[in-house]
């Protein structure tokens, strides 16, 4: 049964009244995960994500994520009706990593509502003090695998791929609730008419020469579970020193990975070997949310259908993950591995890619962006909150 959490009424619990009802059955869950599909209803450039795939991101027994992180998730009532969300997360990964004990947010949706607002943002705050939190960051939904980020601008353009979209109203929600930016990320967009294969090309040749042996490749299917290793060890010391950083665990790559094998055009996802050792790594994807789009988050009786029938004509691609061993960054292996993704994907009919998300406090990969022809089209931003 779900209780009442927080309130600006009474505590009876009651969804004729307001406040935010903390959420345990499947039930409540259920209407947790459905709040998103009702609020977007409207907007034309939110891309429904399919449910079942929300379902189990949200499974404590099933997302490894969770075996080192606990979170509590609320649903918020205004005149008797759902109207907004948020999920507690402490995830105690990112504080053995970095020493630290923050808390974070996620999962966040809600009215144009101040008063809403700030009864789910005073529900996670209390709840992570009670664990001793310092600090309160997001969104994270729930962990640096997933979406993460508030869209503040490009709202005109439909969200790529594992990527988020939000209200115009949510960035005015959060700094009038407290928070303050803690990181931007960007998204660069690269067309057909754009990418700038030249200066391309002649880059190769000098990067060769700076690594002797090295050679690209792309993801091996047929030896997926090494490929998934190597991409591990590389991700987790290619990101350690990066802002948002903490161990992954190699069950959160691999309930990652089985998803994304269902998906993955191996022409566009690469590794890179020098002598055979894989140092780098970019996984490029069709952009699914071109298909998602015309569906309703359903897979059933007639989304399947759908799916194989749009998925044919998909024409552009993401960058989803990018990785370079810390002892061969700044050797211009990242700009290789974006070439091929572009290269190889218009050969493939794409037309355009999507690179990012891209940290704001990384320049050189930003330098690689628009070295590629790529321009910025989308910001998505990271809010904190201390909690003394």
């Amino acid at each position: 049964m779900s209780k009442r959490a927080a309130s600006n009424t009474s505590a009876t619990g009651k969804k004729d009244m307001q406040g935010v009802a903390y959420l345990s059955s499947p039930e409540e869950m259920k209407r947790f995960l459905e709040f998103p599909y009702t609020h977007y209803a409207d907007d034309p450039n939110w891309v429904p994500p399919l449910k079942m795939q929300q379902k189990d991101l949200l499974d404590k027994d099933k997302n490894p994520f969770f075996n080192n992180a606990d979170a509590a998730f609320f649903l918020a009532y205004h005149n008797g009706k759902p109207a907004g969300r948020i999920a507690a997360i402490h995830n105690r990964a990112y504080n053995e990593s970095n020493k630290v004990n923050y808390g974070f947010f996620g999962f966040f949706e809600c009215i144009d509502n101040q008063l809403v607002a700030d009864l789910l943002f005073r529900i996670v705050r209390d709840w992570l003090k009670e664990r001793g939190c310092t600090r309160v960051v997001g969104p994270m939904n729930p962990g640096m695998l997933d979406e993460i980020g508030i869209l503040v601008d490009g709202f005109e353009h439909k969200p790529a791929i594992m990527m988020p979209y939000s209200k115009k109203w949510y960035d005015s929600l959060l700094k009038k609730g407290g928070f303050k930016k803690e990181m931007d990320l960007f998204s660069y967009r690269v067309t057909e008419k754009t990418v700038t294969l030249d200066r391309l090309n002649r880059a190769v040749d000098i990067i060769m020469k700076r690594n002797p042996g090295l050679t690209i490749r792309p993801v091996n299917l047929k030896r997926f579970d090494e490929e998934v290793n190597a991409i591990h060890h590389i991700y987790n010391k290619a990101w350690e020193k990066n802002w948002g950083s903490y161990h992954i665990s190699i069950e959160e790559l691999r309930h990652l990975a089985k998803d994304l094998k269902l998906i993955i055009d191996t022409d566009i996802a690469h590794v890179a070997e020098i002598k055979g050792k894989p140092v780098a790594f970019s996984i490029a994807l069709p952009d699914y949310n071109q298909v998602f789009s015309k569906m309703d988050g359903t897979l059933f009786p007639t989304g399947l259908f759908k799916l194989l029938w749009h998925k044919r004509k998909i024409n552009a691609i993401r960058t989803a993950l990018m990785g370079v061993l810390p002892e061969f960054q700044g050797r211009g292996i990242d700009a290789l591995l974006t070439r091929e993704s572009i290269v190889k994907g218009l050969d493939k009919g794409y037309q355009s890619a999507e690179l990012g998300w891209l940290l704001e406090s990384n320049p050189d990969i930003l330098r690689v962006a628009e070295k590629v022809g790529g321009s910025k089209v989308k910001t998505y931003r990271i809010y904190a909150q201390e909690l003394s």
